[in-house]
């Protein structure tokens, strides 16, 4: 039985449309449709893009006229409500931009539609792009469809929803410091937090701390996200951090030209962890080892002198309360929760400061040791699965913490800017998806997708799709 056009991947629906067994407008009605139908429970889309069908009937006019194709072409993709779309309201979930329009598109949009994407819808977030929940005032809060009573995450919550539930195949989001992969994981999709820089920032917002902002590609398959990825990684001339040049290759049997070798861990340094989760990362190395590639238990032991979470709440706030302050000017009485209690966070001390900016160093020292011995690294991406709507206090394994230790193993890499691809591979005692996270050296996108398409291959998951 053909499954429907919904639950293809990117990669597919694109070999479909170039060999005309589809039209881009059949695949663009169908995840229009899809979204009428699922997204008032869900509620992960915030603006549908008027133009996405006269886009579809231009792609299709392409095909039949032999015109040469983009690798995504006539595909549609989401984007997160933070990353400027030319004609289509960027409002950076908060009425404080309620309308805004740009009439340019970020870099990265741009580099998807010149692959022939069609962008189909914006989708939610929280307010600024800056929590672990996608709820805000202007556009309400987002469900995970794999249980609506949970959060699909934050910021790219609204992403992972979408495109779990089928709603969108591809999509782009940003990540500060889990937002892009701890999404992923609570809704059990793929995405990658590239290299810093890999990637230009260009057209989003905010922007500060920029050395910590990453854009990526979220999708439902490995290969997706490295096609997306091959479409989006190179300078644009305006984002000064962006500056690696020449083309990526996106061949997943890419191998770094000796036998691999994978190190895994849950800690110590990143804070407690579900066994459940625990259990499901040494499943994903075992399943490495019966491949053939050489897995063994490790330790970094920068992680464990210098909490990579706390380094980071001790840089970034300096630098958001500023952008925030600015934004919200004037419009006091329409910011949610997460504005005000940053603005509200004492300021970092110039001594702590400094001690924080050296111990980023020695952080991004241990994992540099690191990669001298090793290919790749395998963790988990959140101690726990998706948690229920407005919980900000956890008992994991034992030990209560607070809401931002569900960052513990995703923020060292926004600290050190090293690279990180979520995908699921277990399913939690009450059917939750569980992502483990593939960690390269900086630059190494192709070594970790190839290692994250082998443990795709060997995936214990075969439910990829919610029931809604």
């Amino acid at each position: 039985m053909t499954p429907p056009l919904t639950r293809l991947d990117a990669t597919r629906l694109a070999e479909l449309i170039r060999t005309k067994e589809v039209s881009p407008v059949e695949v663009v009605r169908a995840h229009l449709d899809r979204i009428e139908a699922v997204d008032p429970q869900v509620n992960a889309i915030v603006t549908v893009a008027e133009g996405a069908l006269d886009a579809a009937r231009a792609a299709e006019a392409a095909v039949m006229a032999g015109d040469e194709l983009g690798p995504l072409h006539g595909v549609p993709f989401t984007v997160k409500d933070s990353i400027d779309t030319a004609g289509v309201a960027t409002q950076r979930g908060s009425p404080i931009f309620r309308g805004r329009t740009p009439d340019r598109d970020a870099t990265s949009v741009a580099r998807m539609k010149a692959a022939g994407g069609v962008l189909l819808a914006k989708t939610n977030l929280p307010e600024f792009s800056y929590w672990i929940e996608s709820d805000n005032l202007l556009s309400g809060r987002s469900n995970n469809p794999w249980d609506l009573t949970r959060t699909p995450g934050g910021s790219s919550g609204g992403e992972s929803a979408a495109i779990a539930a089928g709603m969108s195949p591809l999509g782009l989001g940003t990540d500060l410091a889990i937002s892009v992969r701890g999404p992923a994981a609570q809704t059990g999709i793929t995405s990658m937090k590239p290299t810093h820089g890999r990637i230009p920032m260009t057209g989003i917002w905010p922007r500060a701390p920029r050395r910590f902002w990453h854009v990526g590609p979220m999708a439902r398959s490995v290969r997706d996200v490295a096609l997306a990825f091959s479409q989006l990684a190179g300078p644009d001339g305006e984002d000064a951090f962006s500056t690696i040049t020449g083309r990526f290759d996106t061949g997943l049997g890419a191998r770094p030209g000796h036998p691999l070798r994978v190190g895994w861990m849950v800690g110590p340094g990143f804070g407690p962890v579900d066994p459940e989760v625990a259990a499901t990362v040494k499943a994903a190395a075992d399943a490495l080892e019966g491949l053939g590639v050489h897995v063994e238990p490790v330790g970094i032991p920068a992680l464990e002198r210098d909490f990579a979470l706390d380094v980071f709440n001790r840089l970034h706030v300096m630098e958001m309360k500023p952008a925030f302050a600015d934004a919200s000017r004037g419009h006091e009485g329409e910011m949610y929760k997460m504005a005000k209690t940053t603005l509200s966070l004492p300021d970092t001390s110039m001594a702590d400061f400094i001690d924080a900016e050296q111990a980023a160093e020695r952080l991004r020292d241990g994992y540099a040791d690191y990669f001298t011995r090793f290919d790749a690294l395998i963790t988990h991406v959140l101690p726990i699965p998706a948690h229920k709507h407005g919980v900000d206090r956890f008992t994991i394994d034992g030990q209560e913490v607070d809401a931002t230790y569900l960052q513990g193993a995703t923020v060292p890499l926004n600290v050190t800017g090293l690279p990180g691809l979520a995908m699921r591979f277990g399913t939690s005692r009450e059917g939750l998806p569980i992502n483990v996270q593939v960690v390269g050296a900086w630059q190494a996108e192709s070594t970790i997708l190839h290692v994250a398409s082998l443990l795709e291959g060997v995936s214990p998951v075969r439910n990829l799709f919610p029931e809604i």
